[in-house]
């Protein structure tokens, strides 16, 4: 197999600050991988250097397979401003994408002597299939208006339209940075299917551990400037990371008992007599440095108090809201109670964070009433993120809300101590904000609503940029949360742990209330939409034998040819078959979805439902035939 990479000696410093020192490794065809670490150690500046808009310090190299394509997904996209979503989606493409390119202009031209030569230039580069396949992705990622300013679009959109341009291109080697930020559930789900069929090589920074876990057969640990490398999902690498730290930890006391027979020899030992071996001395000195490494995890401690929360918390009656064109909410009665945990899902765009805006008092309802009780002290996580004056240190920022922090058992302790138990050490008090990578600002602006004593927490997105490792913590915290808790989040590991029952944002300010879980409700719309299928079918079957009828007692008759006796026997298995299949693959969706299937089953059940669907369609297909002659 192909080595499509190879790394070697890559190191990067910030100053003191080194993040690794001297990586190297390779990644070969096929390899699809996600890379792990904390954050603020150098996912993003890792990434950013293979993408070859960074360098590394020293003499370190990277060298891609020579004639593969690689197209890299930033973190965040910004785009010029006389660039249209036209120009982006179609930069850099090959020249079949070019050709499409300009078939789509001599379309919008209306040129007939254009469209013809456009035409003529597809069929003679076979292209027809490749534009369908375009126009389907555009149209997944709902990405309609091309001549659009780029700039102009939403953090949301703006991501879609460059994972359509990555995929469009096609590229042999795939670099992501957190790919499924800003993205909705639909559009996760699409990139996920995509992905995991496609053949293309990957590399992806991600937060998302099913999206993971669906996609990815290695993970790249970035661990104390290190790599470490596990073979298969995100289950097998928890496992396997255990057991490295605590080898590695058996080894070092190991070295430790050892270290002091050693130490009592070299003490014993007169250092004027040539009795002492040099070798020996050389030895001991490893010994003590081997000894003296030990892997402690820092890990986030989470430890906030929470003001007192009455029996009334937000009660909403008939609550309307409407801007212009755009409906957010219709008619909404709901009466939040102490304790309960709502996810909040929907498409970019339906309402989801002017709905949160409105619990929050900061925007006016059309109609309607919210009444907010007593004792509510609500703690609102913005999508965007923390706000801060240019300059501040972190310190300065927590210093600005309190300098003691409740812990909610009647103990406070400063906001520095709260800072450390947050990861930020004394030594990164004294950092400016603006230093900081986004996973560690998002970290400080969590911290700041916590420390503030909400009982009623309002998440918006909370999953964006956060390490996995912080994301496990910050689970388990809100878990035993006593307080109300409201989370709009696309990371579906994270509402299924959380979330009692859901808020599904509908469209035209339609809230359906769904009680269960998000995997629940995914399934339960894969089962409706098996059903309308299956009612599709039936009422195609019914309108043919109608129209049938209705020739037969309108015309002559004319002799036709009937069904044999092998044929109509065909016919009735053929219905069977495709009953069982959509049966069939109802169910692997429903596999795929949990979230507990090893690697080599996943590709196994993934590589099934595309089988499945190809001979759905065959099926269908001579269905159609037979029961034309029927």
């Amino acid at each position: 197999m192909a080595s499509y990479l190879e790394v070697n000696n890559l190191s990067k410093s910030y100053g003191p600050r080194v993040l690794f020192e001297n990586l190297s490794f390779h990644i070969n065809e096929g390899d699809k991988i996600a890379l792990i670490a904390p954050n603020g150690t150098g996912k993003t500046s890792l990434l950013k250097i293979l993408a070859g808009i960074d360098s590394s310090d020293g003499e370190g190299s990277v060298r891609f397979l020579k004639d593969i394509t690689v197209a890299f997904l930033e973190q965040d996209q910004h785009y010029a401003p006389e660039k249209t979503v036209y120009d982006v989606v179609f930069e850099g493409c090959d020249e079949k994408a070019a050709i499409i390119r300009a078939y789509e202009t001599a379309l919008n031209s209306q040129d007939p002597v254009l469209l013809e030569k456009a035409m003529t230039a597809m069929d003679q580069a076979d292209a027809w299939n490749y534009e369908h396949e375009i126009k389907e992705i555009l149209s997944t990622l709902h990405i309609h208006h091309l001549d659009q300013p780029a700039n102009t679009l939403s953090g949301g959109e703006r991501k879609r339209v460059a994972i359509a341009a990555m995929l469009i291109r096609k590229a042999d080697f795939l670099v992501m940075d957190e790919p499924t930020n800003h993205l909705d559930l639909e559009s996760i789900e699409f990139l996920e299917d995509y992905l995991s069929r496609s053949r293309c090589t990957l590399l992806m920074v991600t937060h998302d551990r099913y999206f993971l876990d669906r996609i990815c057969n290695q993970i790249f640990e970035l661990s104390d400037g290190t790599l470490h490398r596990y073979p298969g999902n995100y289950s097998y690498f928890l496992e396997k990371r255990e057991e490295r730290i605590q080898q590695f930890n058996t080894e070092t006391d190991k070295a430790r008992n050892l270290l002091r027979t050693e130490l009592d020899w070299m003490r014993r030992m007169p250092c004027a007599r040539g009795t002492k071996a040099k070798y020996r001395i050389d030895a001991f000195y490893d010994l003590q440095e081997r000894a003296s490494q030990r892997i402690q995890e820092q890990n986030l401690e989470i430890q906030a108090g929470m003001s007192r929360l009455g029996k009334k918390i937000i009660n909403c009656r008939h609550l309307h809201y409407r801007w212009e064109d755009f409906t957010g909410v219709a008619d909404f009665t709901y009466n939040f109670a102490p304790g309960e945990k709502i996810g909040i899902v929907g498409k970019n765009g339906v309402g989801k964070s002017t709905f949160l805006n409105l619990l929050t008092g900061s925007l006016q309802a059309t109609s309607g009433e919210i009444d907010w009780g007593t004792t509510l002290n609500i703690g609102y996580y913005r999508q965007e993120g923390i706000a801060f004056n240019p300059g501040q240190t972190v310190l300065e920022v927590v210093q600005d809300i309190t300098e003691t922090v409740n812990l909610g058992d009647g103990k406070t302790i400063p906001v520095s101590t709260f800072l450390t138990r947050f990861l930020f050490p004394p030594a990164s008090h004294y950092t400016k904000v603006e230093k900081l990578s986004g996973g560690e600002k998002r970290r400080l602006y969590l911290l700041t609503i916590l420390m503030r004593s909400p009982n009623f927490l309002i998440l918006d997105e909370p999953t964006n940029d956060l390490d996995i490792m912080t994301l496990n913590v910050l689970e388990d915290y809100l878990k035993d949360f006593q307080g109300s808790l409201l989370i709009v989040s696309h990371d579906r590991f994270f509402l299924d742990k959380l979330a009692d029952h859901l808020f599904i944002f509908e469209g035209e300010g339609k809230i359906k209330d769904f009680v269960g879980t998000y995997s629940g409700y995914r399934q339960y719309m894969l089962d409706k939409q098996a059903e309308q299928r299956a009612a599709e079918r039936t009422a195609a079957e019914k309108a043919e034998r109608k129209a049938q009828q209705t020739v037969t007692t309108t015309q002559q008759p004319e002799k036709k040819r009937k069904l044999s006796y092998k044929e109509q026997r065909e016919l009735e298995q053929l219905e069977k078959d495709l009953q069982a299949l959509e049966q069939e693959k109802a169910e692997l969706e429903a596999r795929l979805s949990q979230g507990n299937l090893s690697n080599d089953e996943l590709q196994q059940q993934s590589r099934r439902i595309g089988e499945i669907l190809e001979l759905i369609d065959e099926k269908e297909f001579r269905w159609l035939e037979l029961n034309e002659i029927a």
